[in-house]
């Protein structure tokens, strides 16, 4: 029954966090706030009682591989940017300002601390619960291949839950793809050395890109 009990969390936590982001929509500090309890506490509570579950492993620094992250970085950056461009034109972006002004309160005049926050410490939060805890962790009670499946499943329809509103049904399902493939890029990455600095950093790039698609609609 252990190998059950973080697939259990980590869904629990998602569909917690699908609610507060699709249907109750607090202000983004709340939701914020309910985000830490859910992907920082809940996992450290549990890994009281889990030998399995090594905090100081998965936070310690590891320079190898770190020019491949970063390279990888770049061109993940480049890919969503260029993305972007190419369908900007195709697909409707203009209301996503509109919507996440509506459901979270962001706007023009705070999307810069925002995107701080995504890029350095969301990214960390996600990590840290994704690929640490839904993964790395969980490897070690069930299977590999289930590990690799289900951590990248669960960060992608999480990512998901939030999109609701913001695009149409044919971009929701080319993201549901990018980030399920993107979590098996930082998975792959963080299993050989058992930390996850390197999806961090990978994921931090990923979200400059976002945020720099987010300061052109917002016209900062």
């Amino acid at each position: 029954m252990k190998k059950l009990h973080i697939p259990i969390l980590v869904i629990i936590a998602c569909i917690v966090m699908g609610i507060v982001d699709a249907v109750i929509q607090p202000g983004y500090a709340i939701k914020s706030a309910i985000k830490i309890i859910m992907f920082l506490l809940i996992p450290i509570v549990y890994g009281l009682f889990l030998k399995e579950f090594n905090i100081k492993n998965l936070m310690k620094p590891d320079k190898k591989g770190l020019c491949i992250a970063l390279c990888l970085g770049f061109v993940i950056y480049g890919v969503v940017l260029g993305a972007y461009w190419i369908f900007k034109d195709v697909f409707d972006f203009s209301a996503l300002t509109g919507s996440l002004n509506e459901t979270t309160g962001v706007n023009k005049s705070n999307f810069i601390w925002v995107a701080i926050y995504i890029s350095f410490v969301n990214s960390l939060l996600e990590e840290f619960f994704f690929r640490g805890f839904s993964f790395i962790t969980l490897k070690k009670l069930t299977s590999r291949r289930f590990a690799y499946v289900f951590s990248s499943m669960a960060f992608a329809l999480y990512h998901i839950a939030m999109m609701i509103g913001w695009f149409g049904l044919p971009v929701i399902l080319i993201s549901l793809v990018g980030l399920f493939i993107g979590g098996m890029i930082f998975n792959r990455f963080d299993e050989k050395r058992e930390n996850i600095y390197l999806s961090w950093l990978i994921h931090m790039f990923a979200n400059f890109a976002t945020n720099t698609i987010g300061f052109i609609l917002f016209a900062v």
